[in-house]
């Protein structure tokens, strides 16, 4: 009989560990399952294309990127919030139907820019036969299709912001080339250039204009 206190104590400490656990992986799973992906990767291409190593420094790009997230967010947020969680916590629903419920906006955001070809590919793998729509497919599956397809569009907006720099760099070192200027870094020369450029264009404006425009 005094060994039951003792197992409840134990069991009782592995559930908090869990709930621990959860919750300290539970922001990079949602991040995974938001725009955060595509705009984190963008960012971070501009930079290199840019020339710059450190500037912006990180904090700034994934600040960024996470307000970004939020603003692109914000309705399947607010319909996670309506329909889901205001209900719960008024216990007009349980915890499974809440669950469900919330994930619904989510899973459609996901399947709105999950390329085919990728969802196709994760559920042959997972080898499931009879899918009548792509609504029908597991969140297992989706969320690794999402992802690959969210990477696949970024490196896809990287190339066509990776350009122009690209050419400018290319002239440079062409010119540096013609002088006999070869101990000059090219880098150093265009890095100016391909500033002035991204600020004359309005870069920022582009960019985050298009990144935001690229999910409706």
């Amino acid at each position: 009989m005094t060994g039951h206190p003792h197992h409840s104590e134990v069991s009782m400490l592995i559930q908090i560990l869990l709930i621990f656990t959860v919750i300290s992986i539970a922001p990079s799973i949602l991040i995974m399952m938001t725009s955060f992906i595509r705009i984190v990767v963008v960012l971070s291409f501009l930079r290199t294309s840019l020339g710059l190593t450190t500037e912006p420094p990180n904090q700034v790009i994934i600040g960024l990127s996470l307000f970004l997230t939020f603003f692109i967010m914000a309705p399947v947020i607010n319909k996670i919030y309506k329909n889901a969680y205001i209900p719960y916590t008024k216990k007009a629903i349980g915890i499974n139907r809440a669950y469900k419920t919330g994930l619904k906006p989510l899973r459609g955001f996901m399947l709105k820019q999950t390329r085919m070809k990728d969802l196709e590919l994760f559920v042959k793998m997972a080898k499931i036969k009879h899918i009548s729509s792509p609504k029908d497919v597991p969140t297992y599956v989706l969320i690794p299709a999402f992802i690959t397809s969210e990477l696949t569009t970024a490196f896809e907006i990287s190339f066509l912001i990776y350009l122009p720099f690209l050419i400018i760099d290319l002239v440079v070192s062409s010119l540096l080339m013609s002088m006999g200027m070869l101990m000059l870094p090219p880098t150093m020369i265009s890095l100016p250039f391909k500033l002035m450029l991204f600020v004359l264009v309005n870069g920022w404006y582009l960019v985050i204009g298009s990144l935001v425009q690229s999910f409706r």
